[in-house]
């Protein structure tokens, strides 16, 4: 734990200064949604976290905004091969192609699969009575995590595997990982 700026107790993952990183984590980082633009942006992040750490991801988050169209899911759907070949020169992203086209391919998933992907977050949401007392007390993967990336594999979407799918989860606030001592935890006063 840390004290942050403002003087409450944070995870220490989220610094002590008035930065987007602490920010992200007092108002998104384990906040419920079932808006598909946050939803989206955080199945995005995810894809382009992969082999990656989220430190480099989370530093390029606005230009993955611009370059995603806001993370609106019918214009990133509507994205063409010469779109993908433009963002494949986009240094102010991670330009992979196979994750370029995962993301773009992921937003067409999302346009037609059912159920959606709020519903299918919502029933793999994991319930806990108590925050963890430490990041060693984080799981890496759970059953719920397990079957949730199979249906997502199965309806279609791409890059979705244990860690990426639990980092998600996280991200949306279907599990609350915020640990013991945070005023964003499970058990703060």
């Amino acid at each position: 734990m840390i004290v942050g700026h403002d003087k409450k107790p944070r995870c220490a993952w989220a610094g002590v200064g008035d930065t987007a990183f602490g920010r992200y984590h007092d108002e998104v980082w384990g906040t419920r949604t079932n808006d598909e633009s946050p939803l989206f942006e955080a199945l995005t992040l995810g894809v382009f976290e992969v082999g990656l750490s989220w430190s480099i991801v989370f530093g390029k988050r606005d230009a993955f905004r611009k370059a995603f169209r806001g993370f609106d899911v019918a214009e990133v759907a509507a994205m063409t091969g010469r779109d993908v070949d433009r963002l494949v020169q986009d240094a102010s992203i991670v330009r992979n192609r196979a994750k370029i086209q995962a993301t773009v391919d992921n937003a067409r998933t999302m346009m037609s699969a059912s159920p959606s992907l709020a519903a299918l977050a919502t029933s793999y949401a994991i319930t806990r009575r108590r925050a963890p007392r430490s990041l060693a007390d984080v799981p890496t993967s759970t059953p719920q995590v397990e079957a949730f990336a199979k249906q997502l594999k199965s309806q279609g979407y791409r890059f979705v595997g244990l860690t990426s799918v639990y980092a998600f989860m996280q991200n949306v606030g279907v599990v609350n990982d915020h640990i013991h001592g945070c005023f964003r935890a499970l058990d703060a006063d």
